[in-house]
């Protein structure tokens, strides 16, 4: 994916902030931060275009930022909310928001069950926890015709099986770019199953 010369600049920075801060708290796991550049930026950058144009957005779980400032990187006027309970995590996520200059950034220092959110466009969250135990998040949180864009691995399908059980929504996947074994899942008209 080819970024702007101000894009690529600002990402490169975020890549050395992290990797700065990754000695003292534990942002990313030391056997990837010597592949930060295409596991973790180069893979969040690729759920940009997935994304409705206009926010506001909502990454949930954010830990590092991943793919919530890579989002408000790539998108700057963009409003990004960014919500960590790990109260360093999320101290982590202040700092970098304003040395990268990213004044859309919003971070909550909590659980995203005490977060305060408008109505989103979109919600995304990485690695953090089962399709069934997110959806009822973004049934929380999405406006009318918001989308839940969530990469998985290799349990996407057992995933899904799993989450149809007490829910229905439209499903688009799309392959990862960075990753062979994963998918990115988009969802919407995202609503419970009635009993």
């Amino acid at each position: 994916m080819k970024h702007s010369p101000e894009t690529a600049a600002r990402l490169a920075a975020y890549r050395d902030l992290l990797l700065r801060w990754n000695t003292r708290i534990n942002l990313i796991s030391a056997e990837t931060a010597a592949e930060i550049d295409q596991r973790h930026i180069a893979d969040c950058a690729q759920l940009e275009p997935l994304l409705p144009p206009e926010g506001p957005i909502a990454d949930i779980g954010s830990g590092a930022g991943l793919p919530g400032l890579v989002l408000a990187i790539m998108q700057p006027e963009c409003e990004i909310h960014l919500v960590e309970s790990d109260k360093r995590k999320a101290a982590f996520l202040v700092e970098a928001s304003a040395q990268l200059k990213l004044p859309m950034v919003r971070v909550h220092a909590c659980r995203v069950e005490n977060a305060k959110l408008p109505p989103l466009s979109a919600i995304t969250a990485r690695a953090l926890a089962p399709l069934a135990t997110l959806l009822p998040y973004a049934d929380k949180f999405l406006a009318p015709g918001g989308v839940a864009v969530f990469p998985k691995g290799k349990t996407a399908e057992k995933e899904l099986t799993e989450a149809a059980q007490g829910w229905h929504f439209t499903c688009e996947r799309f392959p990862s770019t960075t990753n062979p074994e994963a998918t990115i899942l988009r969802l919407s008209n995202i609503h419970r199953v009635q009993p």
